[in-house]
């Protein structure tokens, strides 16, 4: 290959004036006939092809650069070296140095510059990936009169040789941390002469200072003096026989601490240097100590293991018992001499023997077993086993057995009353999963209906006659269906007078709408209880698969779909679940996911509808929601409100009106005309967070605390069945809010059984009546005495009345006329946004209708 001359600078090699030309550093041909031409003149090629071949196997390559004309011969061995094709440049080879070895280049340069001396330079860098290293050496000559005109170098890969220092190095460290670590020193002995050599791990575990001069006298006085003598005899012997020598013996430390050391010595490898002696020291304390303890502990073990509660056993490999202590003959009524030699399988009662054929052998680990007394009974036991390696070498089991016969039957019981209703001891909403799940897994899926079971008016049974009757009720009902359903069916029962009932082969029971019929005959009965006839009746719903993708959870959806639609036609009716309708519970069930993703990321909206006063003052506002959809529009809360109760999500909801009513309302501006200060009232109407919830004061003092709202203009809204029959602690619950300021109201009050005899019993401030009395008062007698009779009433418990559903003036005049102190309705503001609100407030008094 033919040599080329290029014009460039050279790494950390000063460049003429005006630094390097891109033209200029094109690769030139030779022209041996020039003598001015840089490199060799006219080498024959035989010459030149030895030193390219020298080059390659030393891993080099030379380069000269003519300072005057900047042009540079690079060698073939060094465009080889680096990797370079034959037209390559000097900035080409500057390109592959690493980045962070440009400034050591400079230095380079400078150094060459200021040099006024032929000896060469050395530097040392890296290849652009940093892997790989080279050793530059540069060498300055120099015209008559002291300029630089050439420069001569090199380039060598060093990469291997700084490869091999670095595992010299390392393997030096971990020679040195492997002394540390095991706290062990090397020595060499020169008998004729005494002199020793020690490491200086060694000095360190003898206490001695490092480079101490140590001779074998020096040796033998820091070993214990009754150990001295024997020591120094078996170290003679390896002198005089050259066989290798091993002893322990102990060391008293010039800092008078006592060690234990272990020493072997042998003759040094080469017949030149049959005086010398070589070997190690050990420092070994800290293991003998540990094994003095553990030959105590094991005497303390082998008494604990004697008198432990917990059965131990010791197994040989071939699994066959050894010994046993007291306990485990005293669980399996057997003395040791008939528990010797019993294998893992004899021990094991033959019902999991057998229910363990074939899936495992009969070998005892850390698990559950099944062991079988001299009586034959179970006994339930808790393994723990670990391997255990005897001095000889030989191996054992050592096994634990904890009798959890007990506490087995005792969660047996805790896992059935988790799956099982405890007043009828009917399959519960877990065991009820379970059950679809396991057979909607399997092949026969297609035979599966389920039905939907909800006694019809059953609240009227709880409330006119006790829950303790109610309860009577569901249970003859449990009773009546499992003795009147086929074999194939299994009874359950969701929550108060829900029942469910799985049929896993529907063809056996007639089909479903039969089976259907059959459930809906059973549960129209008369029932006996406490000397009287209760008949009832049942409103079924019934679904099957509608194929292998339905789950659980989408029958009972599905069923409990066409239940509200057999009792939307009245009581004791059955339906069975369409296509239509389970299109319809699926577009629910999506709206679910929608509504709550709405909550999440609060995209509902709240308008606010006023309560004025008789002169039109605005006294608050209630809070509506609504949920702008992004497919549907404007939702009502009629929309969605049935949907969140059936998802569970009431209780979010009313948390997130709550903020967002509060932070509103804590933005009005102030009335003079307005109550409690000059501050509007936010109504917040509650149908998911009731008294009765553990959190319920907790939420509501948060959404005050974090919206900074005055405590007195807080009004919470809940229907009167929420309210009657509260525990005394939901009643000092809301006590403690209403200290603070807080005001309830019962909302749609006169809809409810109680109506007016508990009027008196309902812990609240605020008396709302219902709109369905309202639109009556001025035509209808009834709705007309009702509500006077309500304000009456509420006026002498202290209570002031809210008229709902005001549409017109005369309902209007007719309120004002009993003595209503505050209304609400179309007639005076429908439900506004927040805005406009603002803006109603800013009007101050809405107008009043004149009427009589």
């Amino acid at each position: 290959m033919a040599e080329h001359v290029v014009r460039a600078g050279l790494p950390g090699i000063a460049l003429p004036p005006g630094g390097f030309d891109s033209d200029a550093g094109r690769v030139l041909a030779p022209d041996l006939a020039r003598p001015d031409v840089v490199g060799f003149a006219d080498d024959p090629a035989a010459e030149r092809a030895l030193l390219l071949e020298a080059q390659r196997i030393a891993r080099m390559g030379s380069w000269t650069l003519d300072v005057s004309t900047g042009e540079a011969y690079l060698s073939d061995g060094l465009r080889g070296l680096c990797g370079l094709p034959a037209r390559a440049t000097l900035t080409d080879l500057l390109a592959l140095v690493h980045p962070e070895d440009l400034p050591v280049l400079n230095d380079f340069q400078a150094a060459l510059r200021a040099r006024r001396s032929s000896q060469p330079l050395e530097l040392e860098v890296r290849d652009d990936t940093g892997k790989r290293s080279y050793l530059v050496r540069a060498r300055p000559e120099f015209e008559p009169g002291g300029r630089v005109v050439r420069v001569h170098g090199t380039v060598q890969d060093f990469t291997r040789f700084r490869a091999l220092e670095r595992q010299l190095s390392q393997d030096g460290r971990l020679f040195r941390e492997a002394q540390r670590v095991a706290r062990l020193g090397t020595w060499e002995w020169h008998t004729v002469s005494g002199e020793c050599l020690w490491s200086s791990m060694l000095y360190e575990l003898f206490g001695v200072e490092a480079g101490t001069k140590i001779t074998y006298r020096d040796y033998l006085r820091l070993v214990h003096p009754d150990d001295r003598g024997w020591v120094d005899q078996r170290w003679q012997e390896l002198a005089g026989t050259r066989r290798p020598v091993e002893c322990e013996h102990r060391v008293i430390r010039p800092d008078g601490k006592r060690r234990v050391f272990r020493v072997r010595g042998e003759a040094a490898g080469t017949d030149n240097d049959r005086n010398v002696m070589i070997g190690t020291a050990q420092d070994v304390t800290e293991q003998r100590s540990t094994e003095t303890r553990m030959q105590r502990s094991s005497k303390r073990f082998t008494d604990l293991v004697a008198i432990t509660p917990v059965g131990i056993a010791l197994f040989d490999d071939a699994e066959r018992l050894v010994d046993a202590n007291d306990a485990l003959c005293s669980l399996l009524g057997l003395d040791l001499e008939r528990l010797r030699g019993m294998t893992a399988e004899q021990l094991t009662h033959p019902d999991d023997r057998e229910a363990r054929r074939g899936r495992e052998s009969h070998s005892f680990h850390s698990g559950q077993r099944v062991l079988v007394t001299a009586t034959g009974k179970p006994v339930y036991c808790e393994l723990n086993a670990t391997v255990s390696v005897a001095d000889d070498g030989q191996r054992f089991w050592l096994v634990v057995f904890a009798d959890v016969t007990d506490r087995r039957r005792a969660a047996e019981r805790l896992r059935y009353q988790a799956t099982h209703d405890e007043l009828t001891g009917l399959p519960g909403r877990a065991a009820v999963k379970e059950l679809l799940g396991k057979l909607l897994g399997g092949r026969d899926y297609e035979r599966i209906a389920l039905l939907f079971c909800d006694v019809d008016n059953f609240k009227r049974v709880n409330d006119s006659l006790g829950h303790d009757v109610g309860d009577e009720l569901i249970t003859a009902l449990a009773r009546r269906l499992e003795r009147g359903l086929p074999p194939s069916c299994t009874v359950a029962r969701m929550s108060g007078d829900e029942y469910v009932i799985i049929c896993s082969d529907v063809e056996e029971a007639g089909g479903v709408e039969a089976l259907a019929n059959q459930v809906a005959s059973l549960l129209r009965t008369a029932v006996p209880v406490r000397d009287q006839l209760l008949r009832v009746s049942a409103s079924i719903g019934a679904a099957v698969p509608s194929g292998p993708e339905t789950s659980g959870a989408d029958l009972l959806r599905y069923a409990d779909a066409a239940m509200f639609a057999a009792k939307a036609r009245g009581t004791g009716r059955v339906s069975i679940a369409s296509d239509k309708l389970i299109a319809s519970a699926n577009s629910q069930m999506l709206l679910e996911g929608q509504l709550r993703e709405a909550i999440m990321n609060d995209q509902l909206v709240l308008h606010y509808q006023p309560v004025v006063g008789p002169d039109g003052a605005v006294l608050s506002a209630e809070a509506l929601v609504r949920w702008p959809h992004p497919e549907r529009g404007l939702l009502y809360p009629g929309d969605f409100l049935p949907v969140a109760e059936q998802g569970d999500l009431l209780g979010e909801l009313d948390r997130w009106v709550l903020r967002a009513a509060f932070t509103e309302a804590a933005e009005w501006p102030q009335l003079c005309g307005a109550i409690l200060g000059g501050g509007v009232g936010i109504a917040v109407n509650l149908s998911g967070l009731v008294p009765g919830d553990p959190e319920f004061v907790d939420v509501v003092s948060a959404s005050v605390a974090a919206t900074g709202i005055a405590w007195d203009r807080v009004v919470l809204e809940l229907v009167e069945t929420s309210l009657i029959d509260l525990p005394s602690r939901s009643r000092e619950a809301m006590a403690e809010l209403v200290d603070r300021g807080v005001r309830f109201a019962v909302d749609d009050f006169g809809t409810g059984y109680s109506s007016l005899a508990r009027l008196k019993e309902l812990p609240a401030q605020i008396i709302k009546i219902d709109r369905r009395f309202v639109s009556g008062v001025a035509t209808d007698a009834s709705d007309f005495a009702v509500a006077r009779a309500l304000v009456d009433m509420a006026r002498a418990m202290g209570r002031s009345c809210v008229a709902e559903g005001v549409e017109n003036a005369t309902q209007f005049h007719v309120l004002r006329g009993v003595g209503v102190d505050a209304y609400q309705g179309w007639l005076l503001s429908k439900p506004l946004p927040a805005k406009e609100f603002r803006e109603i407030l800013k009007l101050g008094p809405v107008h009043i209708p004149r009427g009589t």
